[in-house]
């Protein structure tokens, strides 16, 4: 599978003022934009925007929750994003986490891994055209049809951190969107996916958290913030324990249980900072990110994050291209 350089979207500023960086992107060499859902943009609205604009570029939801849309809305969302952009939409589809599916939007985030599968399931019948009449575990659709029939179907990517949903991603889509992990991470992931996809190929896409800049006490105080956002959710948690990482993080997990916010920030220790987020020379951070690709990413979704206030975000990412290297 040929190596795919994707970048996080929606990029700084309005959207309205994107139409001029994304074909930037595409001249530097970028192949994927993805877009996200969690409190700023949808995860469509950059994507049609970009697929008007720019027709070089891939497009991808890494990840739309299973839980905050029905499954036929998702389904005519990425029926009208392929039919906008074909054969270069790929739609990833994950559980999302508790905290913005129950806490933020008031759904009762119960069975992720059949919400996932039966979403799955769901759209890869209604892309084939027909009339879905069928109850699933976790929600029942009767006599849905989708009136748009996209040249080429979307690609569906299951966001996975743990075995089952991996599997799934593996045996039931066209592969995975991985997060929050190291280049040396990856590759346990990518053997149970191969281990599961019965010798098919799949792809791997993995969010690649990056800060060019060589002020590293900078670097990690500000990351230590967005580590412990992330890692004291349950489903992050459990993904990192699985990693082996437990030992090292029980520090910052007791911090955070007893309401010692500052304390739980200084128990992570500075190598799972330099784990998880990638800093650094631009020249540093472009081999670091070759290392995921050569542990088994194919796709990257690289997200500049602002840690360094001397840092300017887009010429940050302009210097993180293809062709900066």
């Amino acid at each position: 599978m040929i190596r795919r350089n994707g970048v996080t979207v929606p990029l700084p500023g309005p959207l309205h003022s994107h139409r001029d960086k994304l074909a930037q992107l595409a001249d530097d060499g970028w192949s994927d934009i993805w877009s996200a859902e969690t409190d700023g943009a949808d995860a469509f609205t950059p994507l049609a925007l970009a697929a008007a604009w720019e027709p070089r570029l891939r497009l991808g939801t890494a990840i739309v929750p299973a839980y905050t849309r029905t499954a036929p809305l998702i389904a005519q969302s990425a029926a009208a994003m392929a039919d906008a952009a074909p054969g270069r939409f790929a739609i990833g589809i994950g559980s999302s986490s508790n905290v913005i599916v129950e806490r933020w939007n008031g759904v009762p985030f119960v069975d992720p891994y059949k919400r996932v599968r039966d979403t799955v399931r769901f759209m890869r019948e209604a892309f084939e055209g027909g009339k879905v009449a069928r109850t699933y575990d976790t929600f029942s659709v009767d006599g849905f049809r989708l009136g748009i029939r996209p040249e080429v179907p979307p690609t569906v990517l299951v966001a996975a951190l743990r075995e089952g949903m991996l599997r799934l991603g593996a045996r039931e889509a066209d592969g995975v969107i991985i997060n929050w992990l190291s280049p040396d991470d990856v590759a346990k992931v990518a053997e149970v996916v191969h281990g599961a996809s019965g010798g098919a190929e799949r792809e791997i896409v993995a969010r690649i958290f990056v800060c060019p800049s060589e002020d590293a006490a900078t670097v990690r105080a500000g990351a230590r913030f967005a580590i412990a956002a992330y890692m004291n959710v349950p489903v992050y948690a459990e993904f990192h324990r699985w990693m082996g990482r437990g030992p090292q993080m029980q520090g910052m997990w007791d911090a955070w249980a007893s309401g010692d916010r500052k304390a739980a920030l200084a128990a992570i220790p500075d190598e799972v900072v330099d784990d998880l987020v990638v800093h650094g020379s631009p020249a540093h951070c472009r081999a670091v990110i070759d290392r995921y690709f050569a542990n088994g990413v194919t796709t990257s979704s690289v997200t500049v994050l602002p840690l360094d206030p001397a840092l300017d975000g887009w010429s940050a990412l302009r210097s993180l291209s293809p062709s900066a290297g």
